[in-house]
């Protein structure tokens, strides 16, 4: 479901599920660890591209396939210390790994898992007539998959809170407002190959120390993020609030949610 192609110094990767509008499987998360370690060791890729098949590029988690094994949302989360990073957060950290540039090229949905996939490139060309969200608060959760690490060098504060909570797609024009975007356009294809022909144009070298020192320059404290997006999603995930969440995402309107200590 995970497809990698390799030409001319350019790795395009393309999740494949365009029937499901690309939503994540936990297959998926699989492919997509071992492909970023494919290209981490692969000299010849001077760029990689992220894309979807089809009209969309990830409509995010596919919550009923991937809930329906406890056991893979224990491999999903699942991590020897704290600070370090799951599968779930490899798959959009990965990218920030790698020395050479990562463009999302972004049309129709990038919601959920699919927007934080894209947050973890270091570029998103994204269409005008695209919509993006981070969606897990519609289902009792919190985003836990890196993307807190990557938010907090593009948007403002308040900016990234009301995004996660409302949980409501937005349009690109208003992803733009907000930072998320490297640019609009009409035609994703072109102007994702003249960003890469504009890079190629420069050494290599120079672009893996340039992505290493920005990166560097708006380092947060990635290891304290990340353990404390794992413990929420595990301590949500036991709370009979998230139940209750999931049913209201799933049409139910008799909902009260019961009170809880704080967090």
């Amino acid at each position: 479901m995970i497809k990698l192609e390799k030409q001319n110094g350019i790795a395009t990767v393309t999740l494949c599920r365009e029937k499901k509008q690309n939503a994540l499987s936990f297959e998926m998360f699989i492919d997509l660890s071992k492909v970023i370690k494919n290209i981490k060791k692969d000299r010849s890729v001077r760029a990689v591209v992220i894309t979807g098949e089809g009209d969309h590029f990830c409509a995010g988690l596919d919550v009923a396939a991937v809930m329906a094994s406890p056991f893979n949302i224990i491999k999903l989360l699942m991590k020897w210390l704290p600070g370090n990073q799951n599968l779930a957060q490899k798959v959009v950290l990965g990218w920030q790994s790698l020395s050479v540039p990562v463009i999302a090229q972004i049309n129709g949905n990038c919601l959920g898992g699919g927007l934080q996939i894209a947050l973890g490139a270091d570029y998103r060309i994204v269409h005008v007539d695209a919509k993006l969200a981070i969606m897990e608060a519609r289902w009792g959760l919190c985003p836990d998959m890196g993307a807190n690490v990557m938010m907090s060098g593009l948007v403002k504060r308040d900016k990234a809170l009301w995004l996660a909570s409302h949980a409501n797609p937005i349009t690109a024009e208003q992803a733009n407002e907000l930072g998320l975007v490297t640019q609009l356009t009409d035609d994703t294809q072109q102007a994702t190959q003249n960003m890469i022909t504009t890079l190629l144009e420069r050494s290599p070298d120079t672009l893996a120390a340039i992505k290493r020192v920005t990166q560097q320059s708006y380092k947060p404290q990635q290891r304290k993020i990340l353990a404390k997006e794992t413990f929420s999603q595990i301590r949500l995930l036991l709370n009979p609030n998230t139940k209750k969440a999931i049913a209201k995402a799933k049409g139910k309107t008799d909902i009260t949610y019961a009170n809880t200590k704080r967090w």
